[in-house]
């Protein structure tokens, strides 16, 4: 090394920018609310999110008795960005016009496995399928469903990403509800019969509230409540 390049200044490193991990949290998040033992309460959309507080703007009725005092509860979520459920704990008061205070917010962890609840059933249902040789209508049964998406089982072949219509009507008293879905996961349950994992598509606010209300009407019934 030459005595000049002693004194030569060194060209600053570029660091290359990090890419932010997005927010487990945030304003607009659907979430479900249960107490510390797993019973439901009911689904709303988070909002005002600031630091360890936040509203709940309740999408259901609520699922099980809750008095005027703060009650601790267990709160899941869907980040729509990251697709993944993140698992929150917090303390909730009751406001006007179907809005909760929720306070102590904390995240507790966040993990690929189902955000939301599903509800188990075993009703009749229908699939409109569109485009190629396999295009049309035909039954099939619902296995479970919840806010975000569905299990059905049918003798028909789907594969990862195919889309249809689903039809289905959860209570006799309801209308029909119908649901855009994607197939995420295709499960063999025997020779011809398949089990497929759906995420429904382009929902509407209106939409999630419609199907969270079916799903809460339905466990009542079935609970004979």
């Amino acid at each position: 090394m030459g005595l000049f390049d002693l004194f030569r200044k060194k060209e600053p490193v570029k660091e290359e920018p990090r890419e932010e991990e997005p927010q487990a949290i945030y304003s607009g998040m659907r979430v479900e609310v249960t107490t510390q033992d797993g019973q439901m309460l009911f689904a709303a959309k988070m909002m005002d999110l600031r630091e360890k507080q936040a509203k709940l703007y309740q999408y259901s009725e609520v699922g099980v008795a809750v008095g005027e005092e703060p009650v601790k509860v267990r709160i899941r979520g869907y980040n729509d960005r990251s697709r993944k459920a993140v698992y929150m704990e917090g303390v909730i008061s009751r406001l006007p016009k179907h809005v909760w205070q929720v306070e102590e917010l904390l995240v507790e962890r966040v993990g690929n496995d189902r955000a939301f609840f599903r509800l188990d059933l075993d009703l009749d249902a229908t699939v409109t399928t569109f485009g190629g040789f396999g295009s049309g209508e035909y039954h099939c049964r619902l296995v479970n469903i919840s806010v975000g998406g569905a299990c059905i089982k049918s003798g028909h072949l789907h594969h990862e990403g195919d889309k249809f219509l689903l039809k289905v009507k959860l209570m006799e008293d309801r209308e029909i509800s119908t649901m855009f879905c994607e197939v995420m996961r295709v499960t063999v349950k025997g020779e011809g019969a398949y089990e497929y994992g759906c995420r429904f598509l382009e929902l509407t606010e209106n939409d999630e509230e419609r199907i969270t209300q079916n799903i809460f009407a339905f466990q009542r019934m079935k609970r004979g409540g």
